[in-house]
């Protein structure tokens, strides 16, 4: 460990000071950081992010007053199961590591407010039975995974104001993403969707300060045209009842989902794990 991570870790003790940036300081362990947890008492900000860190320790949870958690672009593999008893932990940042699945009880947090899985091996089967849990989510960001269908759990997440999910393997959307009326941001394009549930249409993601981005993905004829006129038109016509019948014919027939658009076996975080075993 770098003596300038000591000195770091020194004077964010003598100054009480609340936050600590180790940001790109070629760290490999965290409990290798020379009393980093002397500053669980006063310490609300940890930057871990552009290291070489490949797990957390349960140790983790004893920087109880831990707000804001950066560990974006490591190596991370594995998350402790006591992970969620961050009691006070209101952002966290795991996007650009080598994650396939979260651990038990990952639901748990109590605070969490923004969650950023970004750039990850996660899909449907990755989640915690009781993630969709965290009741107090404001922002939920797992783009750039391996999600071929979003668990209809989501509309647990009524406080949910941002969700991005693009560039994964999308194939549907559930009806339940209608119940989260406080959305005002929604990525979903570079996946494998065809068409739009109805339930889409409760929503207001076209007026005022809304983000709907849904290009570059392989719609069917009707929504395609819709999409040429303009995002307000796009909504209007899936709550239209011609489009609600079109959608039920459509679901019936089974069709197959269109294929992958790219060998996900590429990703860096794919490559260098295999590499490594």
């Amino acid at each position: 460990m770098s003596k300038s991570v000591k000195k770091q870790v020194d004077e964010a003790q003598n100054h009480k000071s609340p936050e600590l940036d180790l940001s790109d300081k070629s760290i490999s362990k965290i409990l290798d950081i020379p009393s980093l947890f002397s500053l669980a008492d006063h310490l609300t900000k940890l930057t871990l992010s552009h290291n070489k860190i490949e797990s957390v320790p349960a140790a983790i949870v004893e920087l109880h007053k831990l707000e804001v958690l950066n560990l974006f672009n490591n190596h991370i593999e594995e998350l402790p199961s006591n992970f969620s008893s961050m009691q006070n932990l209101k952002r966290l940042n795991l996007g650009m590591n080598r994650l396939y699945q979260l651990p038990r009880g990952f639901g748990a947090f109590p605070k969490l407010e923004v969650l950023d899985l970004t750039y990850n091996n996660l899909s449907e089967n990755s989640l915690s039975k009781n993630f969709f849990l965290l009741g107090t989510l404001r922002s939920l960001y797992i783009s750039d995974n391996d999600f071929e269908v979003i668990p209809e759990g989501i509309g647990k997440l009524t406080n949910l104001k941002q969700f991005a999910i693009r560039d994964n393997d999308l194939i549907s959307l559930p009806e339940e993403i209608g119940e989260l009326s406080y959305l005002r941001e929604l990525h979903i394009q570079g996946n494998r969707l065809t068409v739009l549930p109805p339930e889409l249409g409760k929503l207001d993601l076209y007026t005022g300060q809304t983000v709907f981005r849904a290009d570059n993905n392989p719609w069917v004829p009707p929504i395609n045209d819709q999409f040429q006129v303009g995002i307000s038109h796009v909504f209007e016509y899936i709550r239209s009842d011609t489009y609600k019948y079109l959608y039920g014919r459509h679901m019936q027939a089974g069709a197959a989902p269109p294929p992958k658009k790219a060998n996900k076996s590429k990703k860096i975080c794919k490559r260098e794990i295999w590499a490594k075993k």
